[in-house]
């Protein structure tokens, strides 16, 4: 169904991608059974000068546009998204082999974003007033001037949500975009591209270019002048030392490898169903999935049974259908990825309390969700993200002992605590950008009017919320002097100046 829809729009989705023609094309395969899903055009560097500079050209002018202008169009884009959301669902299925409803989130998530986009961003971008040196002699004003030409990297995991995301709040504080999705999943890409040019984006604000990362990710990065980039730690650590390079700005989320850490006092019969969520969802392809689990040793026997048992009841199958609780990986890469981590941890010893064995009846890249006991820091998994259906559970002695090995690891970017009492308190201490309290991810990463990001290696700056959406944008200030300028009268004695500004820098300093 999902390909048959695809293929019957292939030239279309194709027209959209900014390319010769000349690069070749990449073709497209469903992780479900490896059949195709489409094959679309490779775009060379010199199409990637060609879309910066074809954005560049309308780039002052969408921004030369009032703020309600763009919001409208992020408006229209929102209802868009709902009116074509199974054809979205299907689209995001079928390059990704996701759960029919881990894609519906994407949808749901994107359009939520857009609304805050839309009701948010002319009071953001509004020109304000600010205190000025003198009252009534300076009159200072502070505005928010888009970057210009943003280059925007996203990831195969996420093809709906990420894209949206980021390019979202580039566009609507003024910049063009060149974005450039993952190749195993360029067609939802170019279907969030044509919603925006239904909904009333102008031609070439929004560009998409396709290819491998190194060439063409790089040439994004040597022409833009801001970069978004989604992606592994140490990809991050190269793209953002090409943008010091260049002295542009550049905001990351990187990797993770998320605690949640249910405490003496956690419900724990909710605890487990929430922890099946943030360690499944996504078949644990997600940034924020949880990979870690520390349990209090007063719970830890009734958790391990209950979540175990509800791991063991999840459905795992292919299709389009919304039953299923999981679906396929992406690839036979991360397919052999996530079973080395498996393996080589049962080698040295960690016990398999449920899953462990790829499902090639199922798929090609089926995995089942997997729990461990017994890891050990001498095992691959252990302190490596393994972006796959496989968790770690470790008893502690109290919640203390929680934190501070949720906390002993080089990333931060998300985690969860399950506390009837204690969890607000408890998750100040955790050192992670985003940290949920009875819940496994959602709530702090739908939390659109707040930041969301990574401490330590897990990235920089910050998506969604006001951060994410200035990040955009270059502040402005602009003072204007009158009457009396800050250097005094010029006739009067630099001496007798320096007097009085001293009077008056008591007095100022009263009420600052």
């Amino acid at each position: 169904m999902s390909t048959l829809s695809l293929t019957s729009a292939e030239n279309h989705l194709a027209s959209l991608v900014t390319s010769s023609g000349e690069a070749g094309e990449i073709e497209v395969r469903s992780p479900f059974d490896d059949s195709v899903v489409g094959a679309l055009p490779v775009s060379s560097e010199e199409d990637v000068t060609h879309a910066f500079a074809s954005a560049a050209a309308v780039q002052k002018d969408w921004a030369e546009r009032p703020v309600k202008e763009r919001t409208a169009v992020i408006a229209r884009f929102r209802d868009l998204l709902l009116k074509e959301r199974d054809a979205l669902v299907d689209c995001v299925q079928a390059e990704t082999g996701k759960a029919r409803a881990s894609a519906f989130e994407e949808v749901a998530d994107a359009s939520l974003w857009s609304s805050y986009n839309a009701r948010h961003a002319s009071g953001l971008l509004r020109e304000k007033r600010r205190q000025g040196t003198f009252p009534l002699l300076t009159k200072t004003r502070e505005r928010h001037v888009p970057k210009g030409v943003v280059g925007v990297i996203t990831p195969w995991n996420y093809p709906l949500t990420l894209p949206a995301s980021d390019v979202l709040p580039a566009l609507v504080t003024g910049n063009a975009v060149v974005l450039k999705p993952d190749s195993q999943t360029p067609h939802t890409a170019l279907m969030v591209l044509d919603l925006l040019l239904r909904a009333g984006l102008p031609r070439d604000v929004l560009q998409i270019v396709l290819g491998p990362g190194p060439e063409v990710g790089g040439a994004l990065v040597a022409y833009a002048d801001y970069i978004m980039f989604t992606g592994s730690t140490a990809t991050g650590r190269v793209v953002a030392a090409q943008c010091a390079e260049r002295l542009i700005g550049c905001s990351a989320e990187l990797g993770g490898k998320n605690a949640m850490l249910v405490l003496e006092d956690a419900d724990v019969a909710k605890a487990a169903v929430g922890a099946v969520r943030g360690c499944f969802a996504n078949s644990g392809q997600l940034c924020v999935s949880i990979e870690r689990i520390y349990v209090h040793d007063a719970v830890w026997d009734e958790f391990v049974s209950a979540f175990g048992e509800r791991v063991r009841q999840m459905r795992l199958e292919p299709g389009f259908e919304w039953e299923a609780d999981m679906g396929s990986l992406i690839s036979a890469r991360q397919l052999d990825a996530v079973a080395a981590h498996v393996d080589d941890a049962v080698a040295k010893g960690a016990t398999v309390l449920t899953g462990g064995n790829r499902r090639a009846d199922l798929g090609p890249y089926f995995y089942e969700p997997t729990v461990l006991l017994g890891v050990t820091d001498s095992m691959e998994l252990a302190r490596k993200e393994t972006f796959g259906p496989v968790v770690s559970l470790y008893r502690v002695s109290s919640d203390d002992e929680g934190v501070r090995l949720a906390n002993d690891s080089e990333y931060g970017l998300s985690a969860s605590v399950w506390s009837k009492r204690n969890g607000p308190r408890v998750a100040r201490k955790v050192e992670a950008g985003t940290v949920n309290v009875n819940e496994s991810y959602a709530a702090t990463w739908s939390s659109h009017g707040a930041p969301m990001g990574g401490m330590k290696s897990s990235g920089l700056g910050r998506r969604h919320g006001a951060q994410g959406i200035l990040k955009y944008t270059e502040p402005q200030t602009i003072a204007a002097q009158r009457l009396l300028p800050i250097a005094g009268p010029a006739d009067l004695k630099k001496e007798t100046w320096a007097k009085a500004l001293s009077a008056g820098t008591r007095l100022l300093n009263l009420y600052r």
